[in-house]
Parts: structure tokens; C-alpha cells; sequence
């Protein structure tokens, strides 16, 4: 193995998966915000997006692929180095892309299929939980029970990749995977509201919904387990190389894709931009503070 892997894998195995698990809690987190009084606020939803955009394209062009392209021409040399950077990097986009192909738009959290005035503002109306007696749900509430469930999946899929990417970065390099962490927590919070909103609404259980936006969080230790017990055999600094440019492409596909038309969407082109320029900031500071 290169000497990536000299000081040995398993110690920074737990660490890897912390982050990643940490990072699909978030989905959690955003659901347990849907609960919250103003959770919705169509502002503050548009900065923080553009924001998390910002940190993931900073960290992804500044960090991630130059890292990728020392791991790769460190064996390969610096063309060839360079050349699998590039398709590692659009392979990575290839990948996630698929993926939202295959995904139902009306339940695809990067397909927009709601309007701004759509978000819930302030409590959630009268939703209750069904009493026993009550054995038929409107067809509304099972409308919007099929929504939530779908989206869950949806996110669920999207999520494995996500967890591999952010598991095998913080398993190459664990201070380069705290942004990485923190940038994908954030893009998974208003997925998690996504999920629990519906659902809560249509069953009236805040249990139900927050254990359904937190097991649809939970796809992305489950892919990091697995990816990494498939090509533990092979783990090399050319694969992490790979899969480094993989996950810069992962990342600035999700920020092109979902958050910036999300943030502009809801906040309009001057949020958006103000959020990205401060996500880029602050990436940029937290990096220099670590030289």
C-alpha cells in the first residue's frame, strides 16, 4: 500500500466514521427544526444554502483536488496524475448525476417541485396524532405520508455516495474532513426538514417524523461501512487520489445542482450570492488557520 497507509487504516477508521455518521445526523437535525416556530424562514433557508454551496465549492477547487492530484502524481507521475485527477473528478459528478436520474422528480430532494409561498410558516397547523378509532387518513394526509416517505428514499440513495466520499476523505486526511463534514451537514439539515414536514404533517407523530428524517440520514454511515468493506483489499494512495477528485466532484455537482437554484429560488440572486461569498470566507479563513 502507498504511504498514505503506512501509519495504518485502523486507527483512523472510528474517527472516519464519526464524521460521516455526524454528518448524517443532520438530516435529524434539520427534521427536529421543522418543529421549531419560524423553522421556515425563507431568508435564513436562502443564506444558509448558498452558504453550505460556498463552503463545498471553496474546499472542493482550493483543497480537495489539489490534494487528489499530489496523491495521484506521487505514483503516476504529474501528467498521468493530472489526467486521472480530471476523471476521477467528472466521474464523481457522472455518479451522483446518475443517481438523480434514476430518482422520481416529484420525490428527488434536488428536483424543485414546490414554490416559496409552499414552505410552512410559523406553527404546523392542526396536524394530531390518529386515535385508534380512526382507521381511514384523508386522502390528503396519505398524500402527503407518501411524500415524505418517497423523499426519505430519495435522500436515503443520494446519501450513500455522500457517506463513502466523506468516510474516505476523513480516512485520508481527517482535518481536511471537518469542512468536508460541516459542509455536508449543513446540505443535509433542510433535506431532513423535507422529510419530516410532510410525514408530521399527515400523522400528526413528531416521533415519526424525526425517526424517518433520521434514518434517511442514516444511509450515510451505512455507505461509508460498505464502500469501505469492499475496497478495503485495495486501498491505496492512487484509489484515494480517486476518490478524493470523486468527492470534489460529488460536492460542486450538489452545489450547482441543488443548493445555489434552491438558495435563489427562495431568497432571490442577491441572498444566494451573499451566502456563497461568506461560505467561501469563512472555508478560506478556516484553512489558513490551520497552515
Amino acid at each position: 500500500m502507498g504511504g498514505l497507509l503506512d501509519g495504518g487504516v485502523a486507527g483512523g477508521v472510528g474517527i472516519a466514521f464519526t464524521l460521516t455518521l455526524l454528518a448524517g445526523l443532520a438530516t435529524g437535525l434539520g427534521g427536529l427544526t421543522a418543529f421549531m416556530a419560524d423553522r421556515a424562514n425563507a431568508r435564513f433557508l436562502a443564506i444558509s444554502l448558498g452558504f453550505s454551496a460556498g463552503v463545498m465549492l471553496y474546499v472542493s477547487f482550493v483543497e480537495i483536488l489539489p490534494k487528489a492530484h499530489e496523491f495521484l502524481a506521487a505514483e503516476g507521475g504529474e501528467r498521468a496524475g493530472a489526467w486521472a485527477m480530471v476523471g476521477g473528478f467528472f466521474g464523481g459528478i457522472a455518479v451522483i448525476a446518475v443517481i438523480d436520474r434514476l430518482v422520481p422528480a416529484h420525490s428527488n430532494p434536488h428536483e424543485f417541485t414546490h414554490e416559496p409561498q409552499d414552505i410552512p410558516r410559523g406553527p404546523l397547523g392542526p396536524a394530531r396524532p390518529l386515535q385508534p378509532s380512526e382507521p381511514v387518513r384523508s386522502a390528503r394526509d396519505s398524500a402527503l405520508l407518501r411524500m415524505g416517505l418517497l423523499t426519505a428514499v430519495a435522500i436515503a440513495i443520494h446519501n450513500f455516495p455522500e457517506g463513502f466520499a466523506t468516510f474516505m476523505t476523513a480516512l485520508a486526511d481527517p482535518e481536511l474532513a471537518i469542512p468536508v463534514t460541516v459542509a455536508i451537514a449543513l446540505h443535509n439539515v433542510p433535506e431532513g426538514i423535507a422529510v419530516a414536514v410532510p410525514v408530521y404533517q399527515a400523522t400528526g407523530s413528531k416521533m415519526k417524523a424525526l425517526g424517518l428524517a433520521f434514518v434517511s440520514g442514516l444511509a450515510e454511515p451505512v455507505g461509508a461501512v460498505l464502500g469501505f468493506a469492499v475496497l478495503r483489499p485495495w486501498l491505496t494512495d492512487t484509489l484515494f487520489g480517486v476518490v478524493f477528485a470523486a468527492v470534489a466532484g460529488i460536492m460542486v455537482f450538489i452545489s450547482l445542482d441543488k443548493l445555489l437554484p434552491t438558495s435563489e429560488k427562495y431568497g432571490g440572486h442577491h441572498l444566494s450570492v451573499y451566502g456563497l461569498v461568506a461560505g467561501m470566507a469563512v472555508m478560506a479563513v478556516s484553512l489558513v488557520m490551520l497552515i
